[in-house]
C-alpha cells in the first residue's frame, strides 16, 4: 500500500497552466476518486503521478521517496486504461503473464500468481480463451488483472468503465469496490461520472480547470459543499440554483435546494409554480415545475407524484437544507 504526496504539483502546457501548483495527500489503502468535467485536469493528474507526464513544479513522493523524476516503471505503480489494450493473438493467461515475463519471473512464480489473480476475478475458466471470445466486463477484469499480478504498491484507474453500457458498469463499479476490499491496496480513480465517484470513494477530489475545489468523503461533498460549482457537480438530479428575489428572501446572492429538499405544499408555500414535466422511475418521481419567482425546479419525490402536467402548485425549500452562496459562489451558512 502507498502513501501518495503531492506538494506544489503543476503542469504547464506552452503558456497554459493546466495543473496549477496543488498539493493533495493519498493515505495508504485509501480509495480516492478525482472527478470533473470534461478538461477539468483529472487525467492529466493521474498521468503525473504516474510518471507519464513530468511535472512543470512541485514534487511527488511514494512512500516518503521523492519520484518526481523517477521513470513510470520504477514508481511500483499499475495503471488500467478505458482502453483495455490486450493482446488479441494471446490468451487470457499470456495476457495476464505477459508483464511478469517481461520482468525475468520464473514459470514456477508466474502461474502461482496468474492462479491467484484469475481466482480474485473470477477469471480461472477464461484463461485458454483470446480476448474475441470474451464480453467486455471480461476483458476489463483481464486488463485489471494484468496489473494486479505485478503486485502494485497503487492502482491508477482512468475511466476504465467509460466503454461499457449501463448496466455493465454498474457491476463492474461492484467488482472494483470487491477489489479493493479484498486487496487493501490505494486505489486512485478518474472518472467524469459523478455517480461512480459518490458510490466508489473513500475520499473525492473535486476539480476544475486543474484547480481542486474540495476534497471530501461523498457524504460531506454532498451535504456540505463548499461553492456552488461543487454544489451542483455533485449528486443527481443536480442541485436546484435559485437567484434574485427568491434567493435575497434568504440573505443570500443565490441559494441552492436539492431537489429531495423541496416539498409540494398547500397555499402559501414560498415559490407557486405550474408543473411542466413528471419523470416517474418507480421508486420515486422528478416533477419538473417553473415558478415565475424561483425559475425552473426539480422537486424529487417518493413514490407516484400525486401531481400532473399542468397543475398549479406551491413548493417550499427546507429551511435546514438551502445553501447560500455570496457573488463569487462561496458558500456561507
Amino acid at each position: 500500500m502507498a502513501h501518495i504526496k503531492l506538494e506544489g504539483t503543476s503542469k504547464v502546457f506552452g503558456d497554459v497552466a493546466v495543473i496549477p501548483p496543488l498539493d493533495l495527500e493519498i493515505g495508504k489503502g485509501e480509495f480516492v476518486v478525482f472527478v470533473g468535467p470534461s478538461g477539468s485536469g483529472k487525467s492529466t493528474l493521474l498521468r503525473i503521478i504516474a510518471g507519464l507526464e513530468q511535472v512543470s513544479g512541485g514534487r511527488i513522493t511514494i512512500e516518503g521517496k521523492d519520484v518526481t523524476t523517477t521513470p513510470c516503471g520504477e514508481r511500483g505503480l499499475a495503471m488500467v486504461f478505458q482502453s483495455y489494450a490486450l493482446y488479441p493473438h494471446m490468451t487470457v493467461k499470456q495476457n495476464i503473464a505477459f508483464p511478469l515475463e517481461m520482468a525475468g519471473e520464473s514459470k514456477a512464480s508466474i502461474d502461482r500468481r496468474i492462479e491467484e489473480t484469475a481466482r480474485v476475478l473470477d477469471l480461472t475458466r477464461y484463461l485458454e480463451r483470446r480476448p474475441a471470445q470474451l464480453s467486455g466486463g471480461q476483458r476489463q477484469r483481464v486488463a485489471i488483472g494484468r496489473a494486479i499480478v505485478r503486485n502494485p504498491t497503487a492502482f491508477l484507474f482512468d475511466e476504465p468503465l467509460s466503454n461499457l453500457d449501463a448496466a455493465l458498469r454498474g457491476s463492474m463499479r461492484l467488482e472494483i469496490m470487491k477489489l479493493h476490499q479484498q486487496l487493501g491496496v490505494t486505489m486512485i480513480y478518474v472518472t467524469h461520472d459523478q455517480v461512480e465517484a459518490m458510490t466508489m470513494a473513500d475520499r473525492i477530489v473535486v476539480l476544475n480547470h486543474g484547480k481542486i475545489e474540495q476534497v471530501g468523503t461523498p457524504q460531506v461533498l454532498y451535504e456540505r459543499p463548499e461553492n456552488r460549482f461543487v454544489a451542483e457537480f455533485i449528486g443527481a438530479p443536480r442541485m436546484n440554483h435559485i437567484e434574485g428575489a427568491a434567493a435575497t428572501a434568504f440573505g443570500a446572492k443565490s441559494i441552492g435546494v436539492r431537489p429531495e429538499h423541496i416539498r409540494i405544499v398547500g397555499d402559501g408555500g414560498q415559490w407557486p409554480a405550474t408543473v411542466e414535466l413528471i419523470e416517474n422511475l418507480g421508486a420515486e418521481s422528478h416533477v419538473h415545475a417553473r415558478s415565475e419567482t424561483a425559475g425552473a425546479l426539480v422537486v424529487r419525490m417518493p413514490g407516484a407524484p400525486g401531481v400532473k402536467v399542468g397543475d398549479k402548485i406551491f413548493l417550499a425549500p427546507l429551511e435546514g437544507n438551502i445553501h447560500r452562496f455570496d457573488g463569487d459562489g462561496r458558500v456561507f451558512r
